[in-house]
């Protein structure tokens, strides 16, 4: 018989358990608790995580078969449905937030070390998109999306180097992709990577007044005047290399600074993009 850890208990050992005490001293989390701490609350809906459940009910079916070895796993003990549904409740979720956030921190350090990147990129290039995912009504009843249909909207920051999320933000549905923008503390000297669905010029100059720069793919429609060009090397891929600026009143008053436009074909996927960015200095 295995005398050993189990794979969870093994997986659990990777997380640094001070950090996780300091976050919940933060905020108080496990003032006057007598058994079922923060600590058991995430290692609780971490298993339901890793074991794929579907609902609270699900995991204390789950964790039912497992009483044995409840203090091996770290759930401490009298789990029930309702005192778990009432620490995700009435928990600060700022503990597991703060928690999550210097996780990510310490994944970066250790993968940032076994990375091949350009070392002229000095700093930091994350990529910001958003998915919607598909929710069902009847369950889900507050994501409304149409008709007879409910979602939510994931917006995601997502660091190049380290393929690391730094950063999510969860709107309903509805919520236009750009919007997702407002939510983000840019980085000073940052690089950020954009589709041409989060053109908006006002955002635009937000990023810029970060000290932060930006890469976005343009529309078709983009009113501009060329300023000024340089001979491209096609050899790369670049078609050309302009020097613009944007036309109309209303463009030139959310942002009147010039922008470098590059034209690049992709030989493995045969087509062409149009990229937007801030000239260098």
């Amino acid at each position: 018989m295995n005398q050993g850890k189990y794979v969870f208990s093994q997986i659990v050992t990777f997380l640094p358990t001070r950090i996780f005490d300091r976050c919940v001293s933060s905020f108080q989390g496990d003032k006057w608790v007598k058994h079922f701490t923060c600590w058991n609350q995430l290692m609780c809906m971490m298993f339901g995580q890793l074991s794929n459940r579907d609902s609270l009910r699900d995991l204390l079916v789950c964790l039912t078969a497992h009483k044995t070895k409840h203090y091996h796993l770290g759930f401490g003990k009298n789990i029930s449905r309702s005192n778990l549904a009432e620490a995700n409740e009435k928990r600060d979720c700022q503990i597991f937030e703060m928690y999550a956030y210097e996780l990510i921190a310490e994944a970066q350090k250790v993968c940032l070390s076994n990375v091949d990147f350009d070392k002229s990129i000095t700093g930091n290039v994350y990529a910001f998109d958003s998915t919607t995912i598909d929710l069902c009504l009847n369950v889900f009843w507050w994501a409304t999306f149409r008709r007879a249909k409910g979602a939510i909207k994931l917006h995601t920051l997502l660091d190049i180097r380290t393929a690391i999320p730094v950063f999510m933000h969860i709107t309903p549905a509805s919520v236009h992709d750009v919007n997702g923008l407002d939510f983000i503390n840019y980085e000073q000297g940052g690089y950020y990577i954009l589709d041409r669905g989060y053109i908006d010029f006002d955002r635009m100059a937000t990023i810029d007044k970060h000290d932060s720069y930006f890469v976005i793919r343009s529309k078709a429609n983009l009113s501009f005047d060329r300023v000024s060009a340089q001979k491209p090397d096609k050899n790369s891929g670049i078609l050309c290399d302009q020097r613009i600026k944007l036309k109309g009143a209303l463009s030139l008053e959310k942002y009147e600074k010039e922008f470098r436009r590059i034209k690049f074909y992709d030989s493995e996927q045969k087509r062409s993009y149009v990229f937007l960015s801030l000239l260098s200095d």
